[in-house]
């Protein structure tokens, strides 16, 4: 009867433990303060040129006419995708490199792991839908408001944003549904789904299971897509007799193609693999390259090779510029 009770007790301090994380640490880098005082410089540097990039480049799509059309509002969509995405995880990163204290509560730590997620899916989709609209435009310039007309293209954006939600709704209930008594110190500057798993006290299996093949199968559909898309590019490019036509196509595709890379690479790498080959130090640098480096580099990547996007800063900002100079000289 001892045994029993032993027995008991024992697991009611276990399943207190368990009821009593409440906060998570993010261990984040390092220790070292002046490590630290250099990190927050640069990632505040970072983050302000992703927002400002990025913001400006939708608010740049919406205020020149010239660029109303749809693959510009992919491209807007796109862009507010990555500041928002950068947004739920710098802030709290900036913080906290001047923080003793790195704590996160549990559910805001599940919020940003499901923001995180959502809008690192959508973009996946997104990117998908951004290689079909160059295919269309591409294959058949004539047709293409109609062939992407608002009845075509919104529905895109719209399935992207569900995917994206879906996708991080499962992987933010199975993540959380864990418990968590051994450790709450997540080696991490944000909360991700590896270094959560690796300081669960539960049977995490079917929850690595549920990341290789879910995060797998989006990848294979989207990179099948872009792949497809950009083949059948590549068969109407070499049709095309007028060098300067050739030319013009590649650098439009050559853009996209450089940020589907880069962002499908990190992806792939962090996600679709064993379990036995995690590092979380790595792992750790990996997410932060495409979680706040790719959203930087996004607005350099498909702005500064366009000469549409040039030309319309030009229309817009020097306009406002001139007004400026007007009313001061008043």
């Amino acid at each position: 009867m001892s045994g029993l009770t032993s027995d008991l007790d024992l697991y009611r301090i276990q399943m207190k433990n368990v009821t009593e994380v409440t906060m998570f640490t993010l261990m984040g880098f390092t220790d070292d303060s002046e490590v630290q005082d250099f990190l927050f410089l640069l990632f505040l540097a970072i983050y302000l040129f992703t927002v400002i990039g990025n913001l400006g480049l939708v608010v740049l799509v919406f205020g020149d006419s010239q660029l109303h059309n749809p693959m510009y509002y992919f491209l807007s969509v796109l862009s507010f995708l990555d500041a928002c995405h950068s947004s739920v995880v710098t802030p709290k990163m900036l913080v906290n490199f001047l923080s003793e204290n790195k704590a996160i509560s549990f559910l805001g730590c599940a919020a940003q792991l499901l923001l995180f997620v959502t809008f690192g899916t959508t973009e996946c989709f997104l990117l998908a839908a951004m290689a079909y609209d160059r295919y269309v435009a591409i294959y058949n310039p004539l047709l293409y408001s109609v062939s992407m007309s608002p009845r075509v293209y919104v529905p895109l954006i719209i399935a992207s944003y569900v995917g994206g939600i879906l996708n991080a709704s499962v992987h933010t209930g199975a993540t959380f549904s864990l418990s968590f008594c051994a450790s709450n110190e997540i080696r991490h500057v944000f909360c991700d789904i590896p270094p959560l798993l690796a300081i669960s006290c539960s049977d995490t299996h079917k929850n690595q299971l549920l990341l290789f093949y879910l995060v797998g199968s989006i990848e294979i559909v989207t990179i099948l897509i872009v792949l497809i898309s950009y083949g059948l590019i590549l068969v109407t490019i070499l049709k095309i007799h007028s060098a300067e036509g050739r030319r013009k196509v590649f650098s439009t595709c050559g853009s996209h193609l450089t940020g589907v890379s880069v962002y499908h690479g990190t992806i792939l790498f962090m996600y679709v693999r064993p379990s036995s080959s995690y590092s979380l130090d790595h792992d750790m640098i990996v997410s932060t390259f495409y979680t706040i480096v790719i959203p930087m580099l996004n607005p350099i990547i498909y702005s500064l090779r366009n000469k549409d996007v040039k030309e319309a800063m030009k229309r817009v900002f020097g306009k406002n510029g001139c007004r400026n100079k007007v009313d001061f000289s008043h």
